[in-house]
């Protein structure tokens, strides 16, 4: 079966191959499993999530909150990334490996939600709603064809995502010679279309991403393949809830 290919790292062609696997495996990768896993690493997510969130708002001010987080966001940054990186590279650890990222980016995500609700209150339910109406909304897009995953909308999405990483590394370039005020970090119009066009690839790599899981589970992957799966999904929902945030936040700061 051709797989493709997707924007999102962890779901390269290889991945899908499953002539690159032993065939002694019993058990094989499902779609109902993979939705399953997916559920539970979100739990985890908001678990880590509540955890921090609570510690800033149980401070007595702001600056003391943002003190007392300030090392629970690097643990969940750091360790996030480098748990997905043995996640990608350690495909069979998936089981252990992805849990342990959803914890992680949930201090982190729980850190920066509440440094953006101190700033702006309302601000993270709305992202919230907003992350998960547009999964919701890619999805039904997937499910009934009204988004067709051909080559051509695989090849424009890859592209749209390489210029965005590209974008992002120069950012953090210039930003260690302390140039920080960047255009795409501007709360003016043209900051905000570029975030707009930010969320927009977001949410068309998760189309990318059903399309991988749901080939996955028929090309007869391993069972460990599900938590795999699950956390690649959880990658991309994860940028797209940040880029949200930042969205709003620009909206916000206009007022």
């Amino acid at each position: 079966m051709n797989i493709g290919r997707s924007s999102n790292p962890v779901f390269t062609k290889s991945v899908f191959n499953t002539q690159s696997y032993s065939q002694s495996y019993n058990e094989v990768m499902t779609l109902n499993g993979t939705i399953n896993k997916s559920m539970a690493l979100l739990l985890l997510v908001i678990v880590g999530a509540l955890y921090t969130w609570n510690i800033f708002f149980s401070a007595i001010d702001a600056e003391s909150g943002v003190s007392l987080i300030y090392r629970w966001m690097l643990i969940g940054g750091i360790g996030g990334f480098v748990f997905s990186l043995i996640t990608i590279f350690k495909k069979t650890w998936a089981y252990i490996t992805a849990p342990i990222y959803a914890i992680l980016e949930g201090l982190f995500l729980g850190s920066i939600s509440a440094m953006f609700e101190a700033n702006f209150p309302g601000l993270v339910l709305q992202a919230i709603a907003l992350t998960f109406g547009t999964l919701l909304v890619m999805l039904l897009g997937y499910k009934t064809g009204f988004i067709k995953v051909t080559q051509k909308f695989k090849s424009g999405v890859i592209a749209a995502t390489g210029a965005v990483a590209l974008i992002y590394i120069i950012s953090f370039i210039f930003s260690l010679f302390g140039v920080n005020g960047l255009i795409i970090h501007s709360n003016g119009w043209l900051g905000i279309a570029i975030s707009l066009a930010v969320v927009a690839i977001a949410a068309l790599n998760l189309v990318l991403d059903f399309d991988f899981i749901v080939k996955g589970s028929k090309a007869g992957l391993p069972k460990h393949m599900e938590w795999y799966g699950a956390f690649g999904l959880m990658l991309t929902l994860v940028w797209l809830y940040i880029e949200i945030l930042r969205l709003l936040s620009k909206f916000a700061s206009r007022d």
